[in-house]
């Protein structure tokens, strides 16, 4: 019985470490795409806070650039 054991145990040493390898690098690969995933997240939130500050100073050169509107537009009973 020994002697089906030890050559199952010598030939199971590389299939476990191949194993193990595969499994380590699934989980560099893993990392990989969340730090690459955190960097683009970071990116978008830069992005974000880019085009807001752009659409404030738009809506504000136009609020300056407008004359003052001093006309009423609403509509009273006589002309309803």
């Amino acid at each position: 019985m020994e002697w089906i054991i030890i050559p199952a145990l010598i030939f199971l040493v590389p299939v476990i470490k191949s194993v193990t390898e595969h499994l380590e690098e699934k989980a560099r690969i893993k990392a990989g795409a969340v730090k690459d995933a955190l960097e683009l997240e970071k990116l978008r939130q830069e992005n974000f806070i880019m085009e807001t500050e752009k659409m404030r100073i738009e809506l504000e050169t136009m609020r300056l650039q407008s004359p003052p509107s001093n006309i009423d537009f609403t509509l009273t009973k006589k002309e309803f």
